[in-house]
């Protein structure tokens, strides 16, 4: 699946607290509208909360869902599309398909051996073998890892703004604002002396 777009899309804990903090702050105004006998306007207050209500029930799953999600890939990671076959590098991952429901018709997600409840990944494409794209959304299903990724062969303008460089291995080194958005764990290689010299902000 080939896409430009470089979206999460996804729910966090700081969504459903920031409907929480809107909640409260509704529930101020709803007091102070009916104390004013100002029915309209609290009647259009109580419409909100609802709405409100409801999108952070959504969000509160969601949350859990990415919380609790196995990827089978981690940031950093180089990966093959099995079908256009193009390298890529792991920069974000969602519990399930993200995107809009017009984007996966067109992207025909349904047909997906596992559809859009699966893990689905950004991925930034090696621009030397491919200069039409710069970065995709593929679902799990559709990446293979690279066993032995060549060392120093993969060129794209983002690597050098989301990592710190390669390990032994030839996988990427994500930043650690990279990690804490994912919430992911820092990928350490055994006696890979390179990656084992304290960082500063790692």
């Amino acid at each position: 699946m080939k896409d430009k777009k470089f979206r999460r899309g996804s729910a966090s804990k700081n969504d459903v607290q920031d409907m929480a903090f809107r909640i409260l702050r509704l529930r101020a105004d709803l007091l102070y509208a009916v104390q004013s006998e100002s029915y309209s306007v609290a009647a259009n207050i109580r419409d909100q909360i609802s709405k409100i209500e409801s999108e952070s029930v959504a969000a509160s799953v969601r949350a859990q869902a990415y919380e609790g999600a196995q990827y089978a890939f981690r940031l950093g990671q180089r990966v093959k599309h099995k079908v256009f076959e193009y390298h890529g590098v792991i920069c974000g991952m969602d519990p399930v398909c993200c995107e809009s429901t017009s984007w996966m018709e067109n992207a025909k997600v349904e047909m997906l051996s596992r559809g859009p409840d699966q893990p689905f990944y950004q991925v930034l494409v090696d621009l030397s073998a491919d200069t039409n794209l710069l970065v995709t959304y593929v679902p799990e299903e559709n990446l293979d890892a690279v066993s032995e990724p060549e060392r120093n062969v993969f060129y794209h303008p983002y690597i050098s703004l989301l990592f710190y460089g390669m390990d032994a291995a030839g996988d990427f080194i994500p930043i650690k604002e990279l990690r804490e958005k994912y919430k992911r764990p820092r990928h350490e290689l055994p006696n890979d002396e390179e990656d084992e010299k304290p960082r500063e902000d790692a």
